[in-house]
């Protein structure tokens, strides 16, 4: 290089991180109680509104929202402990809010406070819809007192959003943290169907024996999307299971139709390839949860019901049957209903009676035959309100219905399993009554996509309805 020619050196000027805003509803923070820490370096504002309805909600007994107000509260009063009036107001650091750069800001802000101004469209706070009014108009306040800032609405609440949108507000959002699809078409089922000759498209593949199976090792880049338990199925029969999978390889097993439709638990057989499928993982020694899906009439409690009664009274593996399911937003709660906890929960899980009856519907005397059975294989009935802060050893654990569940509620479910226990999670995407959640936020969903890279845990897709043609009708047409 020339002496005489300089070194030009530019400065890259950095463009500084612009922080946004973003007021919570109530019903984001019930949906997960740690969703302060969601926001990364951004300002998160909950209004005073917001934590008088978590307040009023904290004190409900034995609800399922109860937890999660009480929870959120904790989350907040740590944040804020310690701090000023005016640093609480002005916004408090969150810690946990940035893997890494600046930490995001916590404020409350006192709606109470506001009053009518002629360069902010309020909301009418006089009406029943006053809570929600108040919240909208937080943001209303600041977009105004922020000209140009991103003031962003974060609601679970359809009807909310749009009243915000009709008011001025300009971003207005659903909380999208639990959302880990964009399009439920692309959830797991834990099979794939492969047109012609599987093996055809394989150019590379290694045969070894590993005790008593014999296994087909196949590089990672010939089928990238594999995950443990993934079935693939082809139009020559084949079927072969992801048994595991390393850095490099994917170990696949072979097994045949007929000996997967021929396998049977407590004189249940399968009815089809799904069911078939479902059954050799409720089967597997080496999954400790099961999670299937589908819609109503294709087997699913059946076939969880019909695997317990078979692992409990006749392989002696477990010590009980614990049938659990949250009881629907209609009666939140059960007190009202007499006699014990299982007396209670009755009404809601009389569908595993009509599944017990369906197994031994053939026997001379069929109540004598369910009240024997659900003696022997201690079969007992819990609603999830009650299951939180307990474990379950040696138990075999059916979790009802859980399409209706959030992340934060199926992940305190799961964490009970105790030693040597197995839990089968069931759900219908389609019939989701929680008007909060919905098929790509639902905690079903969140488990699906979390667990199929989990290598002790299994998902199937249950399809095909077997109740009736009308049954088919109805769920296909209706």
């Amino acid at each position: 290089m020339d002496s005489g020619t300089s070194l030009r050196i530019e400065k890259t000027a950095l463009k500084a991180v612009v922080k946004k805003t973003y007021v919570l509803d109530t019903n984001v923070l019930l949906h997960d109680p740690t969703a302060i820490t969601a926001f990364n370096e951004h300002h998160v504002v909950i209004p005073m509104t917001v934590l008088e309805e978590l307040d009023h909600i904290k004190d409900r007994h034995e609800k399922t929202v109860s937890r999660e107000a009480r929870i959120a509260i904790n989350m907040i009063d740590k944040v804020v402990d310690g701090a000023s009036p005016q640093s609480i107001q002005a916004g408090v650091d969150v810690p946990g809010s940035a893997v890494e750069g600046p930490l995001g800001t916590l404020a409350i802000y006192p709606d109470q406070l506001l009053t009518d101004a002629g360069d902010v469209p309020y909301l009418d706070v006089t009406q029943d819809q006053a809570n929600d009014n108040r919240i909208i108009n937080v943001a209303l306040r600041l977009q105004a007192e922020q000209p140009g800032a991103f003031v962003c609405l974060v609601t679970k609440d359809i009807n909310m959003r749009i009243k915000a949108k009709g008011s001025g507000l300009m971003h207005v959002e659903d909380y999208r943290r639990d959302r880990i699809l964009d399009d439920i078409d692309l959830l797991a089922k834990g099979y794939q169907v492969v047109e012609g000759d599987f093996w055809s498209r394989i150019p590379e593949v290694d045969t070894l024996r590993e005790e008593a199976v014999t296994l087909h090792r196949v590089p990672r880049r010939y089928l990238p999307e594999a995950y443990p338990r993934l079935f693939y199925l082809d139009e020559r029969d084949l079927v072969a299971v992801v048994q595991r999978i390393d850095s490099d390889y994917v170990y696949l097993r072979c097994d045949s139709r007929d000996s997967l439709m021929h396998r049977r638990f407590w004189g249940m057989s399968p009815r089809n390839m799904e069911q078939a499928m479902a059954m050799a993982l409720l089967a597997d020694e080496n999954v400790d949860m099961t999670v299937m899906t589908g819609p109503a009439g294709s087997g699913k409690t059946l076939l969880a019901l019909a695997y317990g009664l078979h692992a409990i009274l006749e392989q002696k593996r477990f010590s009980k049957l614990i049938v659990a399911r949250s009881t629907p937003p209609i009666a939140e709660d059960i007190g009202f209903l007499p006699g014990t906890e299982e007396e209670k929960m009755a009404p809601w899980l009389a569908a595993f009676d009509d599944n017990l009856e369906i197994l031994h519907g053939a026997d001379e005397s069929c109540g004598g035959s369910i009240a024997y059975v659900k003696e022997r294989a201690n079969i007992q009935f819990k609603s999830l309100n009650f299951m939180r802060g307990r474990s379950f050893n040696n138990a075999y654990i059916i979790i009802d219905e859980a399409q209706g569940l959030t992340q934060f509620q199926l992940k305190s479910v799961i964490s009970r399993v105790g030693a040597d226990s197995r839990i089968v999670v069931l759900g219908n995407l389609a019939q989701i009554d929680n008007k909060y959640i919905s098929p790509l936020t639902s905690g079903l969903t969140y488990l699906v996509e979390k667990a199929k890279a989990y290598p002790h845990a299994g998902i199937m897709h249950v399809n095909g309805i077997v109740r009736s043609r009308l049954a088919a009708f109805a769920e296909e047409q209706l």
